[in-house]
């Protein structure tokens, strides 16, 4: 899919410039015309999301079929496997583990975006297709990736969200403490989890 605007309709509020998650979308001024600013879409950049058509005010944004499939992914297999490995296991994620369900991209497929050069979600995406809107299912594992890898995103030009959340390893002891009575147990969760992150299939392992 690729956002269409209608210019019509277009009010250049500018809303779907700060929503769109890799700055695919510019206000430009018309040539010759004392028109404001109108929301113009880059065709390649676009990921056809579809956020900038949600988030509308104006109804001005439609999504509209590709004539043709445009496949955005990295094949992770050219890459070093060893190296992807281990920056999943420094952000606790199994390599072959979905972490965008809308794109079903795995783990290592943004490891090794991020071993290629990606530095912020805008470039993972970019490279992967990952989804970028969803506050929790997509951009917190590429936020904990990119962490794991040693960089930290500069704040998004838009409204998009590049903070990170609280995770189980990060609970607090007193914390643990005070709710473990209630049923809660959040060793016990950091146990299942790493051994969901241990690679599978892999020799010695």
């Amino acid at each position: 899919m690729e956002a269409v605007v209608d210019a019509e309709l277009c009010r250049s509020c500018g809303t779907c410039a700060k929503v769109c998650p890799v700055y695919a979308i510019a206000m430009v001024a018309p040539e010759g015309s004392r028109r404001d600013a109108l929301a113009v879409v880059d065709r390649e950049l676009c990921q056809g999301c579809c956020t900038c058509e949600q988030r509308c005010p104006h109804g001005a944004i439609t999504m509209r079929k590709l004539d043709a499939t445009r496949l955005v992914q990295l094949d992770a297999a050219r890459l070093d496997s060893e190296a992807i490995a281990q920056l999943c296991r420094r952000a606790r994620m199994n390599p072959e583990q979905i972490v965008c369900y809308c794109t079903e991209t795995r783990a290592e497929e943004v490891a090794g975006a991020i071993l290629a050069g990606a530095r912020s979600p805008v470039e993972l995406s970019r490279m992967t297709g990952i989804r970028m809107g969803c506050s929790i299912e997509c951009i917190q594992p590429q936020l904990r990736l990119l962490e794991a890898a040693g960089f930290r995103p500069e704040p998004a030009k838009g409204w998009q969200y590049y903070t990170g959340c609280v995770t189980v390893w990060d609970v607090p002891r007193q914390v643990e403490q005070r709710y473990a009575a209630k049923g809660f147990h959040f060793h016990d969760d950091c146990r299942l989890l790493d051994e969901i992150a241990k690679p599978s299939g892999r020799p010695g392992e």
